[in-house]
């Protein structure tokens, strides 16, 4: 049997069929929409991304400025050095790639981790983020070899600091390291990984070092390898700098206050310009250890070195400058009408001010002093008498006038000023009175009385010029610069340096050690006590003294020939007396300088003295033994 179905007056609802039409044209008209955004609207926007995709821009690293003595000898140069970075966007697998990284480079996968975490934020995902600095050229050419199996592998070659004499210049240079977050944050030019000076002239002539970064375009495929190489803008080096420094002065300086072991500190000194022929400081460190990164033990035991090494005593140490202050004394009391050339006083060894005795150096006296005598024979008493009289309110402001108790300006970081000191400032620093006896200890450089090396030798140098306070310079490029100049006049200047000549002179003078042939030499010992003796201790050889309770032992000096004037000043810590270690030290010097035919250019020297009145007067004074 058949069924049959009655199909006249079905059929399908239109009002459904309609609706499925609309759903139909509606997609179509959304994908239409969509497609003309994209392709239209954002067509633009898109390619650009796509370029980017393909096509990548790096910084090209710029080199420092190289750096070189006097005479062209390079003391700091660029030399390549090799990172291994990764490229984020390429990296496949970036834990894989890391475990990958400690096993080539032996460092523990956890460093790696915490450095790519710290560093990622301030590298976008197709540049290089480097995670391993200085790696060596084998361990370059196998990365390299297997690049392929390791996408996002990339090394990176930057130019690096290297210091050919390492310690020898380490204070004079100072030394470059990876720039900090904080440096990052101050300079936007400055990138990840990118090396900044940090001390000596690499960190206070950044901006004159540090060159100016290129940038190339790169085109890479699907895998990120490199298929063409464009230079969109060139890198530009750093300036190139010469130094005042004289490499062959500044060994034969280090070698002879090595000779001693002592800590201490070298200065030579052209006076008429302000250029620093010679700068030591002992003991120094190697400052290409800075560069390629030192591990928390090694600074710790660099910061914490009981000599400390990275301190540059030529500037930042203070000390009491013992006698050489007696040549500040000689100046003020010459400016302020105090002392009388004819008139003497008499040491009989001591000076007793009130309940109080103050004793010379030479336990019997000297007998009549006058002011020549004083100075070549350094009596205590002849200037103590000479403080007694003038008084701190006349001697601080004259030796501020010389330059001490002000910082030099020289072009170092962290450069101490030293102290003179006033009533004013023991006022303000112990909440005391000025005594009487402190004007004794003042006017034989003690006390509180504190200067640098630095300072001594500017003074000295200000002496030889005629009066000119100078700024040090580094750079023999530099112009010289005036400072101030001393209120003392011609005919006093040519006295007191008259005086330093006798001095070197004078079978009885404290520099009789100095003298050299065909060249005039001046000079003035100094002895700083570092603690306050017994009488029994008095007297006794420097080698029975407990080291750390040894006096200082300075030397002022300064040396003519030919033309060519020098100044030198040398302090050796615990040293002893003036004579016992800085004047051996001076004198090796003066021999390079001035009797080594094969010792410092002639034809380089930065100044002459030409038609001098001042030093016309005082090449023509000649001492006469009275005896």
């Amino acid at each position: 049997m058949r069924i049959h179905y009655q199909t006249d007056g079905q059929y399908a609802p239109r009002h459904g069929l309609i609706l499925l039409q609309a759903l139909i044209i509606g997609l179509f008209c959304v994908f239409a929409l969509r497609l003309w955004y994209l392709q239209i609207h954002k067509g633009a926007y898109y390619a650009e991304k796509a370029r980017d995709n393909r096509l990548r821009q790096e910084s090209m690293f710029a080199p420092r400025g190289l750096v070189r003595d006097r005479e062209g000898q390079i003391v700091a140069v660029n030399e390549p050095a090799y990172g291994l970075a990764v490229i984020r966007e390429d990296v496949q697998d970036m834990d894989a790639t890391l475990q990958h990284i400690s096993k080539l480079t032996d460092i523990p996968f956890a460093d790696l981790e915490k450095k790519f975490k710290k560093d990622r934020k301030r590298v976008k995902p197709f540049e290089p983020q480097v995670l391993v600095n200085n790696i060596p050229f084998e361990l370059v050419s196998r990365i390299e070899a297997n690049s392929f199996h390791w996408p996002g592998l990339d090394i990176v070659v930057r130019p690096k600091r290297f210091y050919p004499q390492g310690a020898l210049l380490a204070h004079i240079l100072g030394y470059v390291a990876e720039a900090s977050e904080q440096e990052m944050e101050a300079d936007p030019t400055l990138a990840l990984g990118d090396t900044v000076g940090k001390r000596g002239l690499e960190f206070t002539l950044e901006n004159r070092l540090r060159g100016k970064k290129g940038l190339r375009q790169l085109e890479v495929d699907a895998s990120g390898r490199t298929l063409t190489n464009l230079v969109v803008k060139d890198p530009r080096a750093g300036e190139h700098i010469n130094l005042s420094i004289d490499l062959g002065l500044q060994k034969v300086a280090t070698e002879a206050l090595q000779k001693y072991g002592h800590e201490g500190s070298v200065v030579v000194l052209e006076p008429f310009t302000g250029q620093i022929l010679a700068m030591v400081s002992e003991p120094s460190f190697d400052n290409n250890a800075f560069v390629t990164g030192l591990t928390p033990d090694q600074w710790g035991k660099l910061r914490d070195d009981k000599r400390h090494v990275l301190l540059n005593r030529a500037y930042q140490s203070a000390y009491p400058p013992g006698s050489v202050f007696k040549l500040v004394m000689a100046c003020a009391g010459l400016h302020e009408d105090m002392i009388d050339i004819n008139k003497t006083v008499f040491c009989g060894g001591q000076m007793r001010l009130g309940n109080r005795v103050f004793r010379c150096w030479k336990k019997w006296g000297h007998g009549k002093v006058d002011l020549r005598r004083g100075l070549v024979e350094s009596c205590d008493v002849y200037f103590y008498d000479l403080g007694n009289r003038m008084g701190v309110d006349r001697i601080a402001p004259f030796a501020k006038q010389c330059g001490l108790g002000n910082a030099t300006g020289i072009d170092l970081p962290h450069e101490k000023s030293g102290l003179i000191p006033s009533r004013e400032w023991k006022r303000k620093a112990r909440g005391e009175r000025w005594q009487g006896g402190e004007n004794l200890n003042l006017a034989i450089g003690q006390g509180y009385t504190l200067v640098t090396p630095l300072q001594v030798a500017r003074f000295i140098g200000a002496m030889v010029n005629g009066g000119t306070i100078r700024k040090p310079l580094l750079v023999s490029t530099d112009r010289p610069v005036e400072v101030s100049r001393m209120d003392l006049s011609e005919s006093n200047l040519a006295l007191i340096l008259e005086t330093m000549k006798e001095t070197v002179d004078s079978p009885h003078g404290t520099c009789r050690r100095l003298r050299t042939p065909n060249a005039a030499i001046g000079g003035k010992t100094g002895t700083a006590q570092v603690v306050r003796l017994k009488d029994e201790a008095r007297g006794a050889k420097t080698e029975e003294i407990k080291y750390k309770f040894r006096d200082h032992s300075w030397l002022a000096s300064w040396g003519v020939q030919d033309g060519r004037a020098v100044v030198i000043v040398t302090m050796v810590e615990h040293g002893g007396h003036g004579s016992e270690s800085s004047i051996p030290i001076a004198k090796t010097l003066y021999d390079y300088l001035f009797e080594n035919p094969k010792g410092f250019p002639i034809d380089n020297w930065p100044y002459r003295i030409k038609d001098s009145a001042l030093w016309k007067q005082v090449l023509a004074y000649k001492y006469v033994n009275k005896e």
